[in-house]
């Protein structure tokens, strides 16, 4: 009789006969996918595997789940690697899924449709969305690789277009696992920076799967939270990613990129000397309108009228001012004659003439004496003669008739 044991030790045994077995740790499977559960909480996926006649219980955990690029679905056609094993509490046979991929159709593309369709359900996509470049932009922010070809097509762009420019380089990898990490992380860090004025994500040309992190949710999401603009500019012009729908514009390459952001200085240039060209020839053209004007209204009957008024103005002002001249010196002769005859008439009766004929003048205290008895013996008087005075000493008065009394007695 064979050895009694329990239900515990059993399902363990068969465990490790499982895991000990070397086909069964590394297996590949290819099924129809049922039952699909998504454990929210955890993370975990359980599903069966089925085919025409069997099915077998699957699950995958979160670490493994996190790196699918797809969403499994019931009825998919996929073909999982993994390992079998025993779940001892229940004595359940069934699949550790570690890798999965769709059969029939490429993983990365489904992913992609997928992940696009969702984005576009979200809104990421909307036109609304979209926001401007700035004309000239103060400074750039640039994700891409500080050794690939993308930056050097860039820098010679802008050296053609706009030398001025000024860059803000956040430098990544732009393959491999880490890589949409630094992605996104250079995305937010530039955009909140409050320096850059937009932002240029760029990868030069490679193949499909090379920039396939340029389809990663974490990009997509950090370039649509940017507060501002994010251009595309990855691969070439055929190729597409997520990026280049959440962006606000999408370049087909890097240096298209640079030709959209930056201005074109000399075209500008040459722009501003064409306008103002136009602008000086326009008023060369009024300039010669209106001297023409001019030139035509100069030669008018009106205007030689109007050029004949102060000409004869002239005249009669000058024939004026001739007369008023002959008249003003006529009457300063005639006043020169009246002040010469008055002069004389003053020569004539000045007391210094009768003095020069042998008269006197004699004043006391300031007073001139017209009478002998306006003076006293004693008395001081000044005797003016015609050259010179004479200071005496009244010692008699002789009194006389005076003209009124000889002629009182006639």
């Amino acid at each position: 009789m064979a050895d009694v044991i329990g239900i515990t030790a059993l399902n363990r045994y068969v465990k490790t006969l499982l895991e000990s077995d070397a086909v069964l740790t590394d297996i590949a499977l290819r099924g129809e996918i049922s039952n699909f559960k998504n454990h929210f909480r955890t993370g975990h996926l359980y599903f069966s595997l089925k085919d025409s006649q069997s099915s077998v219980k699957a699950v995958m955990f979160r670490g493994n789940a996190q790196r699918l690029r797809f969403e499994p679905q019931d009825g998919m056609l996929v073909i999982v690697r993994g390992r079998i094993s025993l779940y001892e509490r229940d004595g359940a046979f069934q699949v550790y899924v570690e890798d999965m991929f769709p059969d029939g159709v490429g993983a990365l593309q489904m992913a992609f449709e997928q992940l696009k369709a969702r984005l576009a359900a979200e809104g990421l996509f909307a036109p609304e969305h979209k926001r401007p470049l700035p004309q000239v932009p103060r400074c750039v922010g640039l994700v891409t690789s500080k050794t690939g070809a993308a930056i050097q097509d860039i820098f010679n762009v802008t050296k053609r277009r706009y030398p001025a420019a000024h860059f803000l380089l956040a430098p990544v990898n732009v393959q491999g696992q880490e890589a949409a990490r630094e992605i996104a992380r250079a995305i937010r860090r530039l955009g909140n920076s409050g320096k850059t004025d937009v932002i240029i994500v760029a990868r030069g040309g490679g193949s499909r799967e090379d920039l396939w992190v340029f389809n990663d949710e974490e990009i997509a999401r950090a370039a649509y939270d940017s507060p501002v603009p994010v251009v595309s500019a990855i691969g070439h012009e055929i190729d597409f990613c997520i990026l280049d729908f959440v962006s606000d514009v999408r370049a087909p390459t890097p240096s298209a990129a640079a030709e959209l952001v930056m201005p074109d200085l000399p075209a500008a240039v040459g722009q501003a000397e064409a306008t103002f060209g136009a602008i000086a020839r326009t008023m060369q053209k009024k300039l010669d309108l209106c001297k023409n004007q001019i030139d035509s209204a100069c030669r008018s009957p009106q205007m030689e009228s109007v050029r004949r008024r102060p000409l004869k103005a002239r005249t009669e002002l000058g024939a004026r001012a001739a007369l008023s001249a002959r008249e003003m010196r006529r009457r300063l002769n005639r006043l020169g004659d009246h002040m010469a005859a008055q002069a004389a008439l003053s020569e004539s009766l000045s007391p210094l003439k009768v003095l020069a004929r042998g008269y006197a003048v004699a004043e006391k205290e300031n007073r001139i004496l017209k009478c002998a008895s306006d003076a006293v013996p004693g008395d001081r008087i000044r005797v003016t003669l015609h050259r010179g005075a004479l200071l005496c000493e009244v010692n008699s008065v002789e009194k006389g008739e005076t003209a009124d009394e000889k002629e009182s007695d006639v």
